[in-house]
């Protein structure tokens, strides 16, 4: 079925059926309200009616839930619980996870408008990033060295390292959260989370989860409110010993900043610009299925989007259309419809400095293929676009977007191709499509990026690290180094035997 983008967007009769979702804030193991009892709400961005709400947290609250999170470390049992003990009580958390998919992936569709298939596959897929941060938790080790002489022994101890605060987007709520919590809970550590003020449910939910799961009081604690009451103050703290944040770039500097004036451990995962890089061998259909997979997922709402596009200059044309014929029959819509592939925006802020950028890359004289506007109805949606014509002095093609935008851009060969992609600030990601090897691994060594994918775009498992180089982020989530990004080393020196003194006085006379 062919679907025009500018003109149709689909409907579902189940758009108000929801019961609002009243949340409260967890701390020292028990649900609460806000010192202020301020609350604020969250509405649809799809349907426009009220989904949620939740404590306005106060610096009171925010100074509870640290100070519960500091006396579970210093003095709770979780950091001193054997490996396989933390590992058990990671995978109940899992399976209540599976138990609750349906519940969990419904109100995360309703609060970021994507869809709520892609909301079941993101909440089903973190029940595997939870199983595998279990296995961490009893194989992480650290080391022994017995090559320092017959009169000593060392040995490298890996110790949680302490209090993390935790920042989470609103684009991937739950999936993010379950790329950093419960590999900090396989360390040993415990956390406070600050999930985006516009998606805390699965959070709060989550909460729920762990409480049952036999989580200790204090270990996890939730706070839910606006960055400068909470997450400022998270980064700031005496107590917090490690900061992780996922978001701009613009926000993970400002709190990485104040991080590091306290000398604070930091884990930032920040924006991308990310290209695709086309050569004329490739496979087509699968590139083009992949292409307009990677700028339309989740509305173009993510760090890892495919939002430029640098095509072969003998394909360029061919490949516009191709990929705008293809664009043409994404279903667009109400994101509880079964059909639907790109939901609503996340806010009209998000939706205003979408339409802004794209208006801007028009300006400077890129051609607009297609969309570009929002549409003419209820709810926050924006019509899927195209931009060719582009040169990589654009704003456009250097700017994270965070939208539903695919900027093409023509090169001449492998070696100007690499040299468009790392001229941007970001480093997330990117992907080469070429049946050549030698132009597959020769591109993908040279782009200054995190992840390069080979003939295919935005797959992932827990196994393998993901990260990006030079704006897009400091550290690695996922893969073993997760676990060890939440501890610190230690060396222990064993001497054996009779120790040498260094001097004695010569004996009196």
């Amino acid at each position: 079925m062919t679907y025009d983008t500018a003109t149709t967007l689909l409907k579902s009769d189940n758009a108000t059926n929801h019961e609002v979702f009243r949340g409260r804030m967890y701390i020292d193991g028990k649900w609460t309200e806000s010192a202020s009892e301020q609350r604020f709400e969250r509405r649809s961005p799809a349907h426009g009616h009220v989904v949620s709400t939740f404590p306005e947290a106060t610096a009171a609250d925010v100074e509870l839930a640290i100070a519960a999170a500091d006396a579970a470390f210093r003095h709770g049992r979780w950091p001193k619980l054997k490996g396989a003990e933390r590992a058990r009580v990671l995978l109940a958390i899992a399976d209540g996870i599976k138990a609750r998919v349906e519940k969990m992936s419904l109100i995360e569709s309703l609060e970021t408008g994507k869809p709520l298939a892609q909301a079941r596959g993101e909440v089903s897929g973190c029940v595997d990033l939870w199983q595998y941060a279990a296995s961490l938790a009893r194989t992480t080790s650290g080391d022994a060295y017995d090559t320092l002489g017959e009169d000593m022994l060392g040995i490298v101890l890996r110790q949680p390292v302490g209090v993390v605060g935790l920042i989470t987007p609103w684009n991937f709520p739950l999936w993010i959260l379950s790329q950093k919590l419960p590999f900090a809970l396989a360390a040993g550590c415990t956390c406070v989370v600050k999930p985006s003020e516009l998606t805390s449910s699965t959070t709060v939910m989550l909460m729920e989860i762990l409480e049952e799961a036999g989580v200790p009081a204090g270990v996890v604690n939730v706070v839910t409110g606006k960055g400068p009451s909470v997450g400022q103050p998270l980064a700031e703290h005496d107590a917090i010993d490690m900061l992780s944040f996922t978001g701009s770039t613009r926000v993970g500097s400002l709190l990485g900043g104040l991080a590091s004036k306290k000398l604070k451990k930091v884990a930032l995962e920040l924006g991308g610009k990310n290209p695709q890089i086309v050569f004329p061998d490739c496979d087509w259909d699968a590139m083009i299925d992949a292409v307009v997979f990677g700028v339309y997922f989740n509305a173009g709402e993510c760090c890892n989007s495919g939002s430029r596009v640098l095509v072969h200059e003998s394909i360029a044309e061919r490949f516009a259309q191709a990929v705008v014929e293809r664009a043409r029959q994404v279903p667009v819509g109400d994101p509880l419809h079964p059909d639907c592939k790109i939901g609503a925006i996340v806010s009209e802020h998000q939706l205003s400095e979408i339409v802004g950028n794209i208006e801007k890359g028009v300006a400077a004289g890129a051609r607009l293929r297609l969309g570009g506007k929002r549409y003419d109805a209820q709810g926050l949606y924006l019509e899927p676009t195209i931009i060719s014509d582009v040169t990589p002095d654009m704003s456009i093609a250097r700017e994270e977007i965070f939208g539903p935008v695919l900027a093409i851009i023509p090169f001449s060969d492998a070696t100007q191709a690499i040299e468009i992609a790392n001229d941007t600030a970001y480093g997330l990601s990117a992907a080469v499509w070429s049946r050549d090897i030698d132009t597959c691994l020769t591109v993908a060594r040279g782009i200054d990026a995190g992840t390069v994918w080979v003939n295919t775009f935005l797959d992932g498992y827990p196994e393998l690290p993901f990260g990006g180089f030079k704006s897009s982020g400091v550290g690695r989530e996922l893969g073993k180094q997760a676990v060890e990004d939440y501890t610190e080393t230690k060396t222990i020196q064993l001497h054996i035997g009779e120790r040498r003194n260094w001097w004695l006085p010569r004996p009196a006379a």
